[in-house]
């Protein structure tokens, strides 16, 4: 049988092997013993803050099997993002270019780069280790957030949203990043992306185009996984869908809603 409880001190050893069986594109889970300890720290510090409105607080969780008192896996909420570390995303709009006199209406999309969440509450870091998943376990550790989410609303936000993994293949190659990287970055999708998971961010602020891109002039393979989700997502995002979360289309998939 599996419960859910807050995470211990006790229990790095096995974030860090969920960690390492996340794989690439799990940017809340990086391979960092440092971070992760962390992570830890701070949500021992948040469980056991008095709280009256949402902060830098981050809450861990993990399933515990009580048989063998193995760790299934772990999930966790974030209360405000944005506050310390920035949160970029890119939101997919559409603007139009008309023209009366020559009878021309065209309607294009656009990405355009900002901090749109900050303040935001996210769930995150869903990951079951490949031997406990099957059955309710996934959905049992999902739903404790929003247990949690309902039990103590002065801790979070009214915006509740989840980044999920974007689309990479097994050796962690990002059709959009790539498109990126050709045009304006240097360095491979598996670094960037270890890069965010740690914080170290300032590299997307400096490099990131800051003016909308015409989703026309990317490549066809980075269009065609805007929106998209990493296969191994498919059950989280269904999960949220049935827990009436809203997609708001990023160049990663991004699910929202109202408390």
């Amino acid at each position: 049988m599996l419960v859910i409880r807050p995470i211990r001190a006790s229990d790095f050893d096995a974030l860090m092997l969920c960690a390492e069986a996340s794989g690439h594109g799990f940017t809340s889970l990086p391979v960092d013993a440092d971070l992760l300890q962390g992570r830890i720290n701070n949500s021992l510090e948040s469980f056991a803050k008095q709280v009256t409105e949402p902060g830098p607080e981050g809450y861990l969780m993990v399933a515990e099997d009580l048989e063998t008192g193995e760790i299934a896996g772990t999930t966790g909420i974030e209360a405000a993002i944005g506050l310390d570390n920035p949160f970029y995303s890119y939101h997919l709009t559409k603007v139009v270019h008309s023209s009366r006199k020559l009878n021309v209406h065209n309607i294009v999309e656009v990405l355009t780069f900002g901090n749109n969440y900050t303040g935001a509450t996210e769930i995150c870091t869903l990951f079951m280790r490949p031997e406990f998943r099957g059955g309710l376990n996934g959905k049992l550790l999902s739903k404790c957030r929003f247990l949690m989410l309902a039990q103590f609303p002065e801790r979070f936000a009214d915006v509740v949203f989840a980044e999920m993994r974007g689309v990479s293949d097994d050796e962690g190659n990002s059709p959009f990043w790539q498109w990126l990287k050709d045009n304006f970055f240097n360095i491979d999708f598996t670094l960037a992306d270890y890069l965010t998971g740690i914080g170290a961010k300032g590299f997307i602020a400096d490099l990131m185009p800051k003016l909308p891109i015409y989703v026309s002039l990317l490549s066809e393979e980075a269009r065609a996984v805007i929106g998209q989700v990493h296969p191994n997502t498919r059950p989280a995002l269904r999960l949220l869908e049935k827990e009436a979360f809203l997609a708001v289309v990023m160049s990663t998939s991004l699910m929202r809603a109202q408390r």
